[in-house]
């Protein structure tokens, strides 16, 4: 199965030249670059979150192999569905699914369903994939999952699937939770809102986190694939984390009081 592009054209441009500017734009040149357990990056618009996400991915060496986990914002598929099979297109071209890999997270745990209509057309895993594309040229394969459960214990048992099957493949992989932060709120509030989630995510306290999203009303969309990243990186051995960049859309539109914020962490 090919999945074909949803969102090109419109989150990121769909004319490859364009598109590659557009990457080469937002992804800065770095000379010193963590390994990486993984990585918490944003999936609006490239205009709006575009610089942070590339300084993220500058700031980490990137293997050739990835679990990519996003929240569902469709609602269709199962409450936490993978795609094991086939290939991602965008304007750059196509990239194969880790089907090994996917086959391994599937058998780990009960709760991951294998249903591509999950996958069809959710953006926020797509949005990432170009930014791959163009730093390995398209030399890499990875494993899509999509959360829609809002489940603290599943969250926990997940991560913790994930990071029994990465600790046992030959090869690095890179575990990646693509969330924006706080949604809709003025700047201020935002900031603020969004500074209570980081530390948590910094502390690697997804406990915390969960509690911090329910008792401040923070809408961080991809709360729940980053508590399965932190609980995975536990897993992996994770040291420490680190904030690479934090912003929000009104930097870009002017517009300050109804505003997205965007974060960029490397957990490592």
């Amino acid at each position: 199965m090919i999945r074909k592009p949803a969102v090109a054209g419109r989150f990121y441009p769909a004319d490859p030249p364009e598109l590659i500017a557009s990457l080469q734009k937002h992804i800065p040149f770095s000379s010193k670059q963590l390994k990486a357990i993984g990585i918490v990056v944003p999936h609006a618009g490239y205009e709006y979150s575009g610089a942070v996400a590339g300084a993220t991915y500058a700031a980490v060496k990137l293997p050739h192999r990835f679990i990519c986990l996003c929240p569902n914002h469709t609602g269709l598929g199962d409450p936490i569905s993978l795609m094991s099979e086939g290939a991602w297109e965008t304007p750059l071209g196509r990239v194969e699914i880790d089907t090994g890999l996917a086959r391994e997270i599937v058998q780990s745990s009960s709760l991951v369903q294998e249903n591509p209509l999950a996958h069809q057309h959710e953006h926020a895993l797509e949005v990432q994939i170009p930014f791959l594309q163009h730093l390995l040229d398209n030399d890499f394969s990875f494993v899509p999952i999509t959360i829609g459960t809002e489940s603290y214990e599943s969250l926990v048992e997940l991560g913790k699937a994930l990071g029994a099957v990465v600790k046992h493949t030959s090869e690095p992989v890179l575990l990646i939770s693509s969330s924006d932060m706080n949604h809709f709120e003025s700047a201020e509030s935002t900031l603020k809102k969004d500074q209570l989630a980081i530390e948590k995510i910094l502390a690697l306290d997804s406990m915390g986190l969960f509690e911090a999203i329910h008792r401040h009303n923070i809408s961080m969309c991809g709360y729940g694939p980053t508590i399965a990243v932190i609980e995975a990186s536990h897993q992996l051995g994770a040291r420490g984390a680190k904030l690479v960049d934090h912003t929000h859309s009104g930097e870009i539109t002017g517009e300050h009081s109804r505003v997205v914020g965007y974060a960029g962490m490397v957990i490592h």
